[in-house]
């Protein structure tokens, strides 16, 4: 199903980013790769304790199965509890983002404290030294690249100093980092059908800044559900639309619904 006409899906193309809209309407880039379907939504577990974390967890039940941990609950505390408890207790799959920049020992060193401990991926958010010293030692573990944070657009990259524009910028790290032994990337949907179209399919592409409905927040590059899986997503990351929701669980059911019938 990689080369599927858009409208096969019945997504119409005034639905799409006026940026997709001409990637998508002839051909879409749908994952084919051996992923469970309801691991393909991974939920930004964005709050401020380890219990309202596991709470949350025991709210989400069987609608989650894969969870993204940040900074945030790195910094409230038992992050390796957590870890523990989500894949021994819990046998849900983690996603460390902690987007490791540093000196190139202190990203390998920081990888290794990761060994053993049963975490599907990690992030790493530097320049080749970084990427390649991450790689060294990941055991295992699978390193993605962070390209653009996707609540950046093209007047941030040039307040940042940047001369290319956002999609050029993701193309040329996202290269760098497969050559260097990274088994995927971060990217918003809406970069993901160029890195599909130069990159091919061989690697993985994780989509954050999800938007099930109009976007209201401070995520500036944003795709919806299906938007993102036929750009090219292997994964997406959705976290605000489900926590804030009046019914979280039956939220993330909607999302695990509507990626059912994508790859129906």
């Amino acid at each position: 199903m990689t080369n599927v006409e858009a409208t096969h899906h019945n997504i119409p193309s005034s639905m799409l980013p006026m940026n997709l809209k001409e990637k998508l309407l002839h051909k879409s880039y749908l994952s084919t790769k051996d992923i469970l379907q309801n691991e393909r939504l991974i939920f930004a577990l964005d709050v401020p304790s380890d219990t309202e974390a596991m709470r949350l967890v025991d709210e989400l039940g069987d609608s989650v199965q894969f969870y993204k941990l940040g900074l945030e609950l790195f910094m409230a505390g038992g992050y390796y509890d957590l870890i523990k408890l989500l894949v021994e207790k819990k046998q849900k799959k983690v996603f460390v983002d902690l987007k490791f920049f540093d000196i190139a020992q202190t990203v390998k060193s920081a990888i290794h404290q990761l060994k053993g401990r049963g975490v599907t991926f990690a992030t790493v958010h530097g320049n080749d030294n970084m990427l390649k010293a991450a790689v060294e030692e990941k055991n295992g573990l699978k390193i993605l690249a962070v390209t653009v944070l996707t609540s950046l657009d093209e007047n941030d990259m040039r307040d940042l100093g940047f001369k290319v524009n956002v999609e050029q910028l993701v193309l040329s790290r996202a290269k760098r980092a497969l050559q260097l032994g990274c088994d995927g990337v971060i990217s918003s949907g809406i970069e993901a059908p160029k890195l599909r179209a130069e990159l091919g399919d061989q690697f993985l592409i994780v989509s954050p800044g999800i938007r099930p409905v109009a976007n209201v927040d401070d995520q500036k590059r944003t795709v919806d559900v299906e938007t993102a899986f036929l750009a090219g997503a292997d994964y997406i990351v959705v976290g605000r639309p489900i926590k804030d929701a009046t019914d979280p669980r039956k939220a993330a059911q909607d999302i695990q619904d509507r990626i059912k019938k994508i790859f129906a």
